[in-house]
């Protein structure tokens, strides 16, 4: 019985009987002492696991990152939830767990693991899922974006050019026919305004629908000019600032970027009675950010429902990895943010 009360029984009786990986490696790579677990996992005798370095158990492909490990284990820091691969004796990969501490004065590696083997193929099975659906996403959200860019090329190209010609043939009757009347000479003149009037209309709403402007000079120049025209059409001063250089960012974040922007003033100009709107966008090192302001009426977030431009906001700043951020109070205006990873 007195057998039972010393400590370093009790200590082999948890080594022996744990079905946690339990191990004692040398400073020289080889195992010194393993648990049944570590025998039943690998697959190999006890003997086959002393006699052969433990590196020539690592998967070929996690061998570096786990010299590099390694190195900083016997500089003293501890090794705490590390993963890494190994080929059991049947072929088969395992992933293991490891939280490990250095012993310099006896020169041994004290060291526990867990099989997290099936946790791992969940992880990539959802992984693989995700890369999937987000491919799709992808693939939907360009198809969109091509079909706006063909709509907006024959909005632009075709009924735009249609009404020009309206607007030079209406110029010509003007011009040539100096004998027409006081009234119908008028009617001509409201007709040429109105027909300058749609070709400007025609040509915003193409702008609107694709910015063609965004592929040949870029998201700043696309938003400051969109912010001009903003404020010009609805009175509403709009500012634009940036500190960051656009060549960093993908097509696809800038496309993105400035649809958010759209939807944004697209609120402001129906919801927010705003009297000044700003938009930044920021670079702080590790984070990209986007900001539009408004100092108009805003709103209880808590209560918002979510509307179409809201999702429309939220889905594609998920879409380029980024979180959007809204924060607003009733009487105090409204934040949208977007902040992705540079």
């Amino acid at each position: 019985m007195s057998d039972l009360k010393n400590p370093g029984f009790e200590m082999f009786d948890f080594f022996e009987r744990t079905p946690v990986l339990v191990c004692i490696a040398g400073k020289d790579g080889f195992f010194k002492k393993i648990n049944l677990a570590v025998i039943e996992k690998f697959g190999y005798s006890e003997e086959e696991l002393l006699s052969r370095p433990i590196f020539s158990f690592i998967h070929p492909d996690d061998k570096e990152l786990t010299v590099r490990e390694r190195e900083k284990l016997l500089r003293g820091k501890a090794l705490v939830n590390f993963q890494n691969r190994y080929v059991a004796k049947n072929g088969n990969i395992m992933w293991l767990e490891w939280t490990s501490i250095y012993f310099s004065d006896k020169e041994v590696v004290f060291a526990i693991a867990n099989d997290i083997t099936e946790k791992k193929k969940i992880e990539n099975e959802i992984e693989r899922k995700y890369i999937k659906f987000k491919s799709l996403a992808s693939h939907f959200k360009s198809s969109i974006e091509e079909d706006r860019k063909y709509l907006a090329l024959e909005l632009h190209e075709e009924l735009a050019q249609l009404a020009s010609v309206v607007k030079m043939d209406i110029d010509f009757v003007k011009e040539n026919t100096p004998e027409m009347p006081e009234i119908s000479k008028s009617r001509l003149a409201h007709a040429i305004g109105i027909s300058g009037l749609l070709i400007n209309t025609i040509r915003r709403i193409s702008f609107s629908i694709s910015p063609q402007m965004l592929e040949e000079h870029g998201l700043n120049e696309t938003l400051e000019w969109h912010c001009k025209e903003f404020s010009m059409l609805n009175g509403i001063p709009c500012l634009f600032e940036t500190n960051y250089d656009e060549t960093n960012l993908t097509y696809e974040i800038q496309l993105d970027f400035f649809r958010i922007c759209q939807e944004a003033l697209s609120n402001v100009m129906y919801h927010a009675q705003a009297s000044e709107v700003k938009i930044s966008i920021e670079d702080r090192g590790d984070r990209i950010f986007l900001t539009i302001r408004d100092d108009g009426q805003g709103f209880d977030v808590d209560r918002q429902k979510q509307t179409a431009g809201l999702t429309n906001m939220r889905e594609r700043a998920a879409s380029i990895n980024g979180e959007l951020i809204i924060e607003s109070e009733p009487g105090k205006g409204t934040r949208v943010g977007v902040i992705i990873a540079n």
